[in-house]
C-alpha cells in the first residue's frame, strides 16, 4: 500500500479526522505504518482513544479500500495528498488540513492567488449581480475564484468567473459524485473544465450539518481572503469569514440596504473590521505586496498587479495607442489602434482592469506607471 492509498482508508475512518491523523504521523511518521500498527501502540499516541484505536486497528473490516479506488477511477477524479505538488500551499498551513482532496478537473500553481466569493443561498437581486461582477472582474485578470458551489451567491460566483474566462474552483460539503444542489449540475461540469470540482469527501457522502462549515474551513484556508457579497446574521458565509479570521486572511464585506435582513451580516463584519468592498479595486489593492512588478508595466508579461498575464492582441493594439506620459482621449486611441470603437472601449476595459491604464474624467486614459 503506499502512502496515497493509506491517507484514502485514513480518511475513510470514522472519527480519524485531520486533527487525530496530524497526531498519528507525528508518532508514526507515515500513514501505512498507522493503518499496520497494533492497538497497543495506537493508544499511545495523544488524542488516540480506545474506540479510535479499536477503529484503525480494525480498519480493513468496516473500510471498503478497493472499491473507493474503483470509484475514483470510474469517476475520472484524482487525490491529492498533503505532500503533492498541487495541494493548496496556504491550506497546508492551518491547523487541521484535510487529509485528501478529491479533485475533478485540477489544481495550477496559478490557483495560489485565489478569492473567496460567498454568501447566503436566499439572496436578492442586488447581491446575485454584485457577486457575478466581482467574480468576473478578479477572474479576467487572473484571479482564481473559490466558493462552495451552493445556491444564491457561490453559484453567481462561479458564473461570473467563468465569464470572465478565469479559473474558478467549487469546494463540495458532498462527496464529488453527488450534485447539490441538483441543478448545478452543468455548472459543475464547466467548473471542472475550468479550474476544478474538489472535497475533502468521500464518495457518497451526503450533506449534513457538519459537512458544510467542513467545507467553509477550506474554502477560506485555499484562499488569500474572503468576500461576503450578502448575508443575513445566521449564514454560513460568516463561518468562512470566522475561519478567514482564524487563519490571519483579509476579510472584505460588500454593503447593501440598511434595512435589508440580508445585509445584516456583511454590515456586522464591517463593524467588526471587515474591509468595505465596493469593487475588486477595493480587493486587488489589499493583495498587491504578494505580487512582483505591482503598478509597473515594464514589460508587455507584467500587466499590473498580476505577474505574467498576457495581453489580447486588441489590447496589445490599444496599449500602444495610449501616449506614454500624456493623458489620450478616445478617439485618439480608436484612430491610433485602427480598431472599431466597440473593440477600443472593451480593450480598455480590460487594460483598467488589468491596471495598466487608468481612466480620467472626460473620456482620457493614461498609462499606469
Amino acid at each position: 500500500m503506499n502512502s496515497r492509498e493509506a491517507f484514502i482508508a485514513l480518511n475513510l475512518i470514522e472519527g480519524v479526522g485531520s486533527v487525530r491523523a496530524r497526531s498519528l504521523l507525528e508518532h508514526f511518521g507515515d500513514a501505512p505504518t498507522i493503518l499496520s500498527a497494533p492497538r497497543s501502540q495506537l493508544l499511545r499516541v495523544r488524542n488516540i482513544g480506545e474506540d479510535t484505536a479499536e477503529k484503525i486497528s480494525n480498519w480493513e473490516k468496516t473500510v471498503d479500500l478497493a472499491g473507493e479506488l474503483k470509484r475514483i477511477a470510474d469517476f475520472g477524479c484524482h487525490v491529492l495528498i498533503q505532500s503533492d505538488e498541487h495541494y493548496p500551499a496556504s491550506l497546508r498551513e492551518i491547523y487541521d488540513p484535510p487529509l485528501v482532496l478529491y479533485v475533478k478537473g485540477g489544481l495550477t500553481a496559478k490557483d495560489k492567488n485565489a478569492v473567496a466569493v460567498v454568501g447566503s443561498r436566499m439572496t436578492t437581486h442586488y447581491g446575485i449581480e454584485t457577486a457575478r461582477k466581482l467574480s468576473y472582474q478578479l477572474a479576467y485578470v487572473g484571479v482564481t475564484i473559490v466558493s462552495g458551489g451552493a445556491r444564491g451567491i457561490d453559484t453567481a460566483a462561479h458564473q461570473g468567473a467563468l465569464s470572465g474566462k478565469g479559473r474558478t474552483i467549487a469546494v463540495l460539503g458532498t462527496g464529488i459524485n453527488l450534485v447539490f444542489p441538483p441543478e448545478n449540475a452543468e455548472l459543475f461540469e464547466r467548473i471542472a473544465a475550468n479550474g476544478a470540482v474538489m472535497t475533502q469527501f468521500p464518495f457518497n457522502r451526503p450533506a449534513d450539518k457538519q459537512s458544510f462549515p467542513i467545507r467553509n474551513r477550506i474554502v477560506a484556508g485555499m484562499t488569500l481572503g474572503t468576500v461576503v457579497v450578502e448575508a443575513n446574521l445566521t449564514s454560513g458565509a460568516l463561518i468562512t469569514a470566522n475561519f478567514a479570521t482564524e487563519y490571519g486572511r483579509q476579510i472584505f464585506a460588500v454593503p447593501g440596504r440598511i434595512d435589508s435582513p440580508r445585509s445584516k451580516g456583511c454590515h456586522e463584519l464591517i463593524k467588526k473590521g471587515a474591509k468595505l468592498c465596493e469593487g475588486a479595486e477595493d480587493i486587488l489593492s489589499e493583495f498587491e505586496y504578494l505580487f512582483p512588478g505591482s503598478n509597473r508595466p515594464a514589460a508587455v508579461s507584467e500587466t499590473g498587479i498580476l505577474p505574467a498575464l498576457e495581453l489580447s492582441a486588441n489590447e496589445q493594439k490599444v496599449y500602444d495607442a495610449v501616449k506614454p506620459g500624456d493623458e489620450s482621449a478616445i478617439d485618439e486611441v480608436i484612430r491610433a489602434s485602427g480598431l472599431p470603437s466597440s473593440t477600443v472601449s472593451v480593450a480598455l476595459l480590460g487594460l483598467e482592469m488589468k491596471r495598466l491604464v487608468r481612466q480620467l474624467p472626460g473620456k482620457l486614459f493614461v498609462r499606469n506607471v
